[in-house]
């Protein structure tokens, strides 16, 4: 019974919330942070993201994320799509979205770039309402009955449009980046529980920056190695988080550690470790939860593996984006 609810509340707080997922490791999910950030790399490169959030708690919440970029040099453009799916509640509420990326590099002087990017596509939801119970369903004298006084909505399936657009600034050792998520505000909600579901899908606001300090140069038989201290400030609706941390590639060893602040309450600090070999890359973390969900959530995990298809292509000359932590 105690677990019935618990979904139950789990799916109204996050249907009146309407918070996108942030993977811990955004920098292997680029294109889910910024719309700028597609056709990042010189070569192309496709990613795949597995979060299993609050594992603690029977698979309440899991992502996945799917994506492919590449840079078009000569049109000064990126292309790429990108897929996310949603599992939350083990399977009560579902969402998938896709979408189809642009991007165009203007260059404003000889170390400094501006990258602008736009999303268009699908934000699908599917709810199970069969597997909902409500208050009025549990007797507390013999426990779940199958009656409820709750109307079935007439539609548990929606697609909407949604738009996103974003901005990059870029030199050879400094990024800074601004994403507007759903523009248009879809409207996903399928109960009208408080006036924050009838009114869409917030915006979300997402400011990204980061440094990369240089270790040591890489060459054909080995991997270059640098430091990035970064950051990642989201907001949509109520709910705000700040993370502050730093990535590090030591050759082909790649590794990472944040901490993640949610305004209201010290969050969680992620600790990350992978491997780069070649084109192949692989990547690790966990979320250690530090706020009141300490030692009953479980953590967070996190699985991304990338792929960047720079085998026999030379860099460009006049390509000077510091954004290597992405590929």
């Amino acid at each position: 019974m105690r677990k019935a609810l618990l979904i139950l509340s789990f799916l109204f707080a996050l249907q009146a919330a309407a918070q996108d997922p942030i993977f811990s490791q955004f920098y292997a999910a680029p294109l889910q942070l910024n719309p700028a950030f597609t056709g990042g790399g010189y070569a192309p490169r496709a990613g795949v993201a597995y979060r299993n959030q609050w594992s603690g708690f029977n698979n309440a919440y899991r992502t996945y994320a799917v994506f492919y970029d590449q840079n078009l040099h000569r049109l000064n453009s990126g292309i790429g799509f990108n897929l996310e799916g949603d599992d939350a509640g083990n399977g009560i509420l579902r969402t998938m979205r896709f979408s189809a990326l642009y991007s165009y590099r203007l260059q404003i002087t000889e170390g400094w770039a501006v990258k602008i990017g736009v999303e268009g596509g699908a934000y699908q939801t599917a709810l199970d309402w069969d597997q909902l119970v409500f208050p009025d369903q549990i007797d507390p004298i013999s426990g779940p009955v199958i009656t409820t006084s709750e109307l079935r909505p007439d539609q548990l399936n929606k697609t909407v449009l949604d738009l996103s657009s974003g901005l990059l600034l870029l030199s050879d050792r400094f990024w800074l980046g601004v994403a507007l998520k759903h523009l248009n505000t879809p409207n996903q909600g399928y109960l009208l529980v408080n006036d924050n579901l009838s009114g869409g899908l917030p915006l979300r606001y997402t400011v990204s920056a980061g440094i990369e300090v240089p270790v040591k140069a890489g060459n054909k038989q080995k991997t270059a190695s640098f430091i990035s201290p970064n950051l990642l400030l989201v907001s949509q609706g109520p709910y705000k988080q700040l993370n502050v941390g730093a990535y590090a590639a030591l050759g082909p060893v790649i590794g990472g550690a944040w901490f993640r602040h949610t305004f209201q309450n010290s969050d969680a600090a992620i600790l990350m470790l992978g491997f780069r070999q070649d084109m192949f890359k692989i990547g690790l973390s966990y979320d250690l939860t530090v706020s009141g969900l300490a030692g009953r959530s479980g953590g967070t995990y996190e699985l991304t593996m990338g792929v960047f298809f720079d085998k026999g292509r030379k860099r460009p000359k006049d390509l000077n984006d510091c954004t290597k932590m992405f590929y």
